[in-house]
């Protein structure tokens, strides 16, 4: 039987460094990673892709706000920059495996889904946005876009103000039917790009877009269960997960359980909020609901040998 892999890609691994942020670097760096996924897909996992876009909707609003201040242009909603960037790194993804496949002979189709995804109007981070978004802002503009706009701006250690907005828990992915119909057909499939877009139902059936900002790493865990996913992948920046990351006592970590992965988290010292711990917690939600299945945490370059089982991480029920 054909296996199935929801490989969570990072939106930062698609940026080297600050000095390779331009579009044809980001393929470049997509290609790369796109490598090692046909390195699975050839090894006989069927898999359905998702990514971060960070970095990249950071852009998206930027060159808007650029343009609304020297060329009076509209400046583009949250909602539909995250739009923009799943189609742009959807794109970049999906050129760049099918060029691969083709290349190594393998006859698999791969498409790009715009997907949204189902957060609760009344979820908790609505009343507490935390998530930084946009330029940095004086004081002056924050309090304008405050008053006009409805945003919530908040001071960052002294830089300037930011815009915060919510990020919410993933409840439903409203394109499921679809990605499980292009995977139960073999189609390899992107999709929640960036968490997928935050939508909510404002109580008559509709959906209708918020400016929010959905982990990623918890969409795709919402994925990886919806769809049965005998692994879950989460590609990131370091080879292993250790323990203590940067301190005299850092121990890494190549096989945990699911109760020494909850147990770790509980802690709340080994990992960091920002980085491993949302991922660490995903994996947790993806083993609770499918006791058969495995996750792996790794760098891109090293999903070959992790799935050999010389590196990474994996955490098993």
């Amino acid at each position: 039987m054909t296996k199935l892999a929801v490989i969570a890609v990072g939106g930062n691994s698609l940026i080297i460094d600050d000095k390779h942020v331009t579009v044809e670097s980001q393929y470049q760096a997509a290609k790369e990673t796109c490598v090692h996924i046909a390195d699975m897909i050839e090894q006989g996992w069927d898999v359905a892709i998702g990514h971060g876009n960070g970095p990249q909707v950071g852009y998206i609003l930027r060159r808007s706000e650029i343009a609304a201040k020297t060329a009076g242009m509209h400046e583009v909603p949250l909602d539909v920059c995250g739009a923009d960037s799943q189609g742009a790194i959807g794109y970049a993804i999906q050129q760049n495996l099918q060029n691969i496949l083709y290349q190594r002979g393998i006859k698999k189709k791969v498409v790009t889904v715009i997907t949204q995804t189902l957060v609760d109007k009344n979820d908790p981070a609505f009343s507490n946005p935390a998530k930084p978004i946009g330029s940095f802002m004086d004081k002056e503009e924050a309090e304008r876009r405050q008053t006009e706009q409805g945003w919530s701006v908040v001071e960052d250690s002294g830089r300037g103000w930011r815009r915060v907005v919510a990020s919410p828990l993933p409840k439903e992915i409203v394109e499921l039917e679809t990605v499980q119909t292009l995977l139960e057909k073999g189609i390899i499939t992107i999709t929640v790009g960036g968490g997928g877009i935050p939508v909510v139902d404002p109580g008559d059936g509709n959906y209708e877009g918020v400016a929010a900002v959905v982990d990623k790493d918890y969409a795709s865990s919402l994925l990886a269960r919806a769809v049965g996913a005998d692994l879950f992948v989460i590609s990131t920046a370091v080879e292993k997960v250790a323990l203590s990351f940067g301190k005299p006592e850092q121990k890494w970590l190549d096989t945990i359980t699911l109760a020494e992965a909850k147990a770790y988290l509980a802690e709340g010292t080994h990992f960091s909020k920002g980085s491993m711990a949302p991922k660490v917690q995903a994996i947790i939600w993806y083993l609770e609901a499918n006791p058969n299945g495995k996750a792996l945490i790794t760098n891109p370059q090293n999903i070959g040998r992790a799935l050999k089982g010389e590196t990474g991480t994996w955490i098993v029920p």
